[in-house]
């Protein structure tokens, strides 16, 4: 009996070019892993260079790590210039770099508050904006072009302790809404994806208190998994190019 095996030419995204930020763990390591499968070359952005090296040797020569601190724009030139050498023109971008704090209003911690600002709000910012260019111009050329952004069910949900961790995820939905509208003239797609309760290391940088009250809440209601989402991702960047599908909430099935 003769086994055929598929051809890489037929994978969903050979010839697809991909960034993908916090691509060191959870979210973002998934979907790197996800879209090199499916056929794409991805560049691996993280600071955790380690990290990167272990999933790229893992996944073989269509991937290849760049440390990039995206708070500093001086890191994001200099990734973004060695990326452009590596990769040439990147017609998908998936924003899943994140930081979860548990800094309540009453307590001030500002610091907290600036590091999720400068990492989910102002780092988004600063890949939008140097890989929209592509994007637009691989799409004029009768490409697809994707910016894929990871908000939370936090964007529009309160969680007590949690409001400025909300408040930065709002302004990812509002701002992927609002990029929509500038770059669809132009065949871009803009999708806005927001997990609920998911297995990832967002959990790690929250006190020990915090860290307990967690981890009740995925014991009663169980998280999805990291590949959960990097599937969906998968699946809306593989759509022909005339569909976006704009904006997905993605939940654990007892998580209401």
């Amino acid at each position: 009996m003769t086994v055929l095996q598929q051809s890489t030419s037929t994978l969903p995204l050979t010839g697809r070019t991909a960034v993908v930020t916090g691509a060191a763990s959870g979210i973002g390591a998934a979907i790197a892993e996800r879209l090199a499968a499916d056929g794409a070359s991805v560049a691996l952005l993280a600071r955790r260079t380690d990290r990167l090296d272990e999933l790229a040797e893992r996944i073989g020569e269509s991937a290849f790590g760049v440390g990039m601190d995206v708070t500093q724009q001086s890191s994001v030139d200099r990734g973004v210039a060695v990326i452009g050498e590596r990769l040439g023109r990147v017609d998908l971008v998936v924003n899943a770099a994140g930081v979860m704090l548990a800094a309540p209003i009453q307590e001030a911690r500002s610091d907290d508050w600036t590091r999720m600002i400068d990492t989910n709000v102002t780092g988004v910012l600063r890949l939008i904006g140097a890989f929209t260019p592509g994007l637009i111009e691989a799409a004029a050329e009768g490409g697809t072009a994707d910016l894929v952004n990871i908000s939370s069910i936090g964007s529009h949900l309160v969680f007590p302790g949690y409001g400025v961790y909300g408040a930065t995820k709002a302004a990812v939905t509002q701002l992927s809404n609002a990029i929509r509208a500038d770059l669809s003239p132009y065949d871009v797609r803009v999708t806005n994806v927001e997990p609920g309760l998911t297995e990832s290391e967002l959990g790690t940088h929250l006190s020990e208190e915090a860290q307990t009250g967690l981890a009740g809440m995925a014991d009663a209601i169980g998280p999805i998994a990291s590949a959960d989402i990097a599937d969906l991702v998968a699946y809306v960047v593989s759509r022909r190019r005339e569909v976006n599908l704009s904006h997905l909430v993605v939940l654990p099935t007892r998580q209401a």
